[in-house]
């Protein structure tokens, strides 16, 4: 099933779909001067929450407030499915939950393993979210543009979106 017809069936499963396929995202904090950083993603759809493992000396890190807005954006890799999320981003270090997402890949980026001083856990409580399906359909493409271009009112229509309140 296509981004499109995944999102028009069920956006929240569509975007938990996605979400397994896509190994990192796109995390910032609302209204930092900071640019938004790679971050790979270990959701917790049972708690609307998105974790992510990092380093303390990131600016993502230094730049996190009490209380702070933030937004994490992905794309598939074929381009026909978008999504942002967001949600409060909060600094969180759960001995429990590291346990659960701790891997080869993880370690692999902290020398000191799970006690490393500069690790530590970022977790985002999602409240809103919003994703976007394009069909995967060339001639449905080429069609809806010709279309489009034939008649000047009308826009091509090759796409969907929904809204998501967790």
């Amino acid at each position: 099933m296509n981004a499109y017809s995944a999102i028009e069936k069920d956006p929240r499963s569509a975007l938990s779909k996605e979400m397994e396929k896509l190994r990192a995202g796109m995390l910032g904090i609302e209204g930092s001067a900071e640019h938004m950083q790679p971050m790979t993603h270990y959701p917790d759809w049972a708690k609307n929450e998105i974790w992510f493992l990092t380093s303390k000396d990131t600016d993502l890190v230094k730049g996190l407030t009490l209380g702070a807005k933030a937004k994490f954006v992905l794309m598939s890799e074929d381009q026909d499915f978008q999504a942002c999320l967001r949600g409060s981003l909060a600094e969180v270090m759960d001995a429990e939950k590291l346990e659960e997402l701790w891997s080869p890949v993880a370690a692999a980026w902290f020398r000191g393993g799970k006690e490393d001083p500069n690790l530590t856990m970022l977790c985002l409580k999602l409240d809103s979210g919003q994703v976007w399906g394009s069909s995967d359909s060339t001639l449905r493409f080429g069609f809806e543009i010709a279309r489009a271009n034939m008649d000047e009112d009308r826009l091509p229509d090759v796409g969907t979106q929904a809204v998501l309140t967790f």
